[in-house]
């Protein structure tokens, strides 16, 4: 069954989509081109900030993903406030609505001490995780927050050296029982000792992020959204 929060999934598409694509999978591979154009200001935006906070994770996935929903950058307390998300049958994994910005500050406050960062990336990763702010795109969002987090400890995260089911399953053992140490054993050989450019960040991310290859008959799509993100980015202009 189709995730439907909205309830109009035949009339609007797969969580309201702005081209109102029904084929998740489609979806998803319009948000990887979204996010490919777009994190390189996201991860410059988010370095600009004196201190990162609870808006901070929202206008994060607002530059990520607006042009592919119009709701972007509003939580899940916002936009689908009676609807507990659960993962294989557990509804605890992940923060209720009501919960998700305490969720995100607690996380945010522990990313917030630079030593506790450099000895437990994964936990931290975890806390965010659990947030789970959004209906769609938390993965890549926690991943750009995330990156900036560990940028200010002076320390980075090799993600293209992961594996991804590997890191599915660490993230999972960490969400069911945080505070473990699970994600932290798995990231541990991939932590390097020494802050990254953003340039090099943006280049990682944007290869374990990489969309899969399109099909025929999305290739044009794709094409249009990658157009869609130049002209946002064109009309909103510099950031000052």
């Amino acid at each position: 069954m189709t995730f439907d929060p909205f309830g109009d999934f035949k009339e609007r598409g797969y969580l309201r989509n702005v081209e109102r694509i029904k084929d998740p999978a489609v979806v998803k591979r319009v948000e990887a081109v979204s996010f490919r154009a777009s994190i390189d200001d996201v991860l410059a935006h988010l370095k600009s900030k004196s201190e990162i906070g609870y808006q901070d994770v929202l206008d994060t996935h607002k530059k990520l993903f607006s042009s592919v929903y119009p709701w972007a950058g509003q939580s899940r307390t916002e936009n689908a406030p009676g609807i507990a998300i659960s993962k294989a049958g557990r509804d605890d994994l992940f923060a209720h609505p009501r919960d998700i910005q305490r969720a995100v500050e607690y996380a945010l406050t522990q990313a917030a001490d630079p030593k506790r960062v450099r000895e437990r990336p994964g936990e931290i990763f975890g806390q965010l995780a659990h947030a789970h702010p959004f209906l769609e795109g938390n993965g890549r969002t926690i991943l750009a927050v995330h990156s900036e987090i560990t940028r200010r400890a002076g320390v980075s995260i090799d993600w293209a050296r992961t594996n991804k089911q590997d890191y599915l399953r660490a993230l999972t053992a960490e969400l069911e029982q945080p505070g473990k140490g699970k994600l932290d054993e798995y990231l541990k050989p991939f932590v390097e000792r020494k802050a990254a450019t953003l340039e090099k960040t943006a280049e990682v991310l944007k290869e374990i992020t990489a969309p899969s290859a399109a099909l025929a008959n999305t290739a044009k799509l794709l094409k249009a959204q990658q157009a869609r993100v130049q002209a946002q980015k064109n009309e909103q202009g510099p950031e000052r």
